[in-house]
């Protein structure tokens, strides 16, 4: 199956909607626009509610709140969707917003997209300017290493995104719910 096929025989409900949830670099978008095309639903980039909220780029939001004031920022938007029957792209920090997990979680199942921290590495290393919800001092391999309990804690379903292009992750997860 393409992941551009809609289908019909997933088990979601009209009311449910899947998460992605993991690192920046996993392909949360990449993926989240494929598997809203495989399962025929709309499809919901969190970052880009939070531009549209703040008027301004992600990263300018962020240099100008600051990470602790952007992180309540985003867990408060998150934990305020009102979305349904759709695919939701996460930004890698809102797993540090308890309300907002647990709203994501109200509205369907979590699928945390992992991946390697090499490989993230060099996919931020591609994508050139990029900005992370990341302490003063804190490296990536600190980042990564505190953020991965976090988000297989969060998830209902984990792949690993490593080795597969995204339409194979899409139809991964397509399977899964078929599964569910």
């Amino acid at each position: 199956m393409t992941a551009a096929t809609p289908n019909p025989q997933t088990r979601l409900s009209e009311e449910t909607s899947v998460t992605l949830i993991g690192m920046a670099g996993t392909g949360k978008s990449t993926v989240g626009r494929e598997l809203a095309a495989a399962l025929g639903l709309g499809h919901v980039d969190t970052d880009r509610v939070i531009e549209s909220y703040f008027g301004a780029d992600l990263e300018s939001v962020f240099q100008r709140l600051g990470r602790q004031h952007f992180l309540e920022a985003e867990e408060s938007l998150v934990s305020g969707l009102t979305v349904r029957h759709c695919v939701i792209s996460t930004g890698g920090s809102v797993i540090y917003g308890p309300s907002a997990v647990a709203r994501l979680k109200e509205l369907g199942p979590m699928v945390f997209l992992r991946t390697r921290l090499e490989t993230i590495q060099h996919r931020l290393a591609q994508a050139g300017e990029r900005g992370l919800a990341i302490a003063p001092g804190q490296t990536l391999e600190d980042l990564y290493a505190e953020r991965q309990p976090l988000y297989k804690e969060a998830a209902d379903f984990i792949v690993d995104t490593d080795e597969i292009a995204p339409p194979a992750v899409a139809g991964a997860i397509v399977r899964w719910l078929n599964e569910e």
